[in-house]
């Protein structure tokens, strides 16, 4: 079947796919980061301390676009596997994500922000399965680990660039001019997706399709692979477990650097938008080394204990965080949210990997447990907003921290290890353990 759906080969499985440029994909993830990064966390310290909305008004419209795009996180993920326009879906989705910021950055009144916001969320459950699947197609299983980790180290430098930034463009200019960066990071991100050839992207091994043994054909792939019902989701236990330990470590982690962010700004509002990049890029020097060690070593080790280390980090900076409203200190214990975060966004896209491996069902998965983790961080916006206004700042963190201490339990009581068990399990065409994804 042709890569792209109207012309070329695709690479051999096993093999990386002819014409890919591996610094295509990483200028993919640099510049991706980018675009999402100019958003985020800046945009609540911006309603807060500019628009002098309550912390109430920011977690409902936070929760509300959240929810919102959950209903087609799932969905968004099955249609990344059916389509061979991978390329042509992310940029779609940056050319929405851009008008999105313009608008914001326009019209910061409560409707538009809201509908804007929403849009936002919608598109930007794709950039994260699609350029998962595009790495799957372009690199063969025995390179997928530190391709990953490859992956996640070159959007935390990405995440360091624009932190660095938006905070210059914050200071020279105004905290609402950061939202212009948006799409001029749109345009870099699209031509650097369209410098991946198509006909490079193997699309079976994109989705996760292996060679079935006795070659018949079921799902409309090809003849001689087989996918896997929609089922799959609820009949892969440790996939249902992942996306609950995803569900509790996003509730607990997504509100912290927005707190964090909200103080800082409080006690030093000329400052606002430089102290939000000083955390952000605390967290993102560390993330990047820690991704390209995750890639080097989750094959050795296996991914559940590096897994165990990540989750039990985030109780403990929960903790701190209500220790001392100092400056310095703030921005020293969000250090720690690189080693956390760092190790469970290198490990997410691996772990499903090995889950999905031969059912053709992965970026459907990769939807699904990204739906588990927007579900924790859109009810985690208005909980805590709620909780600050009420009870103050060190209850939220608090809260957060005991929810991440059920994460940390639930992982290590629930989720088995993942990583295949011998190099032979890890090649083209060999099918996972009936235990993993049966």
């Amino acid at each position: 079947m042709p890569a792209d759906g109207h012309g070329g080969e695709p690479a051999p499985s096993g093999e990386t796919g002819r014409g890919f440029r591996p610094a295509s994909l990483d200028a993919v993830n640099f510049l991706l980061a980018d675009v999402r990064g100019a958003l985020g966390p800046y945009l609540n310290v911006f309603l807060v301390t500019q628009q002098h909305w309550s912390q109430s008004e920011v977690g409902l419209v936070t929760s509300l676009a959240g929810w919102l795009g959950l209903a087609v996180q799932t969905p968004i993920g099955a249609a990344i596997d059916a389509t061979h326009r991978k390329r042509e879906a992310i940029v779609l989705a940056l050319v929405v994500l851009g008008a999105g910021a313009l608008c914001i950055y326009l019209f910061p009144n409560f409707w538009p922000v809201l509908i804007a916001n929403t849009l936002i969320a919608v598109v930007g459950d794709v950039f994260g399965p699609a350029v998962a699947a595009l790495t799957l197609g372009l690199v063969p299983q025995r390179l997928l680990a530190r391709r990953m980790g490859r992956n996640a180290a070159f959007d935390h430098a990405g995440n360091v660039a624009v932190a660095a930034l938006a905070g210059l463009v914050g200071w020279l200019f105004s905290q609402q001019a950061v939202f212009l960066l948006v799409p001029v990071f749109a345009v870099l991100s699209s031509l650097a997706v369209l410098s991946i050839p198509a006909s490079a992207i193997d699309q079976r091994r994109a989705r996760g399709v292996e060679a079935a043994a006795g070659g018949g054909s079921d799902g409309g792939v090809g003849d001689g692979e087989t996918v896997s019902g929609m089922g799959i989701l609820v009949h892969c236990r440790p996939l249902m477990i992942f996306g609950i330990c995803a569900l509790l470590f996003h509730f607990a982690n997504a509100p912290l650097l927005p707190l964090v962010g909200q103080k800082l700004a409080a006690a030093h509002p000329e400052w606002a938008t430089v102290m939000m990049s000083s955390c952000i890029i605390a967290a993102q020097l560390v993330m990047l080394p820690i991704a390209i060690l995750v890639g080097r070593t989750a094959d050795r080790l296996g991914r559940k204990p590096i897994l165990l280390v990540g989750f039990a980090i985030l109780p403990l900076r929960a903790v701190l965080y209500t220790l001392s409203d100092n400056s310095a200190w703030l921005i020293g214990v969000q250090l720690l949210d690189g080693v956390g975060a760092g190790i469970f966004t290198a490990l997410t896209p691996l772990v499903i990997a090995d889950l999905m491996r031969g059912t053709g069902r992965y970026n459907l998965a990769f939807g699904a447990v990204a739906t588990m983790q927007g579900v924790g961080a859109a009810t985690s916006g208005f909980v805590t907003g709620v909780i600050v206004d009420r009870f103050g700042y060190s209850a939220a963190f608090l809260t957060a921290g005991a929810m991440a201490l059920i994460a940390l339990a639930a992982l290590f009581l629930g989720l088995p290890e993942t990583a295949p068990s011998s190099p032979a399990e890890a090649e083209p065409g060999a099918l996972p353990e009936p235990g993993l994804a049966e």
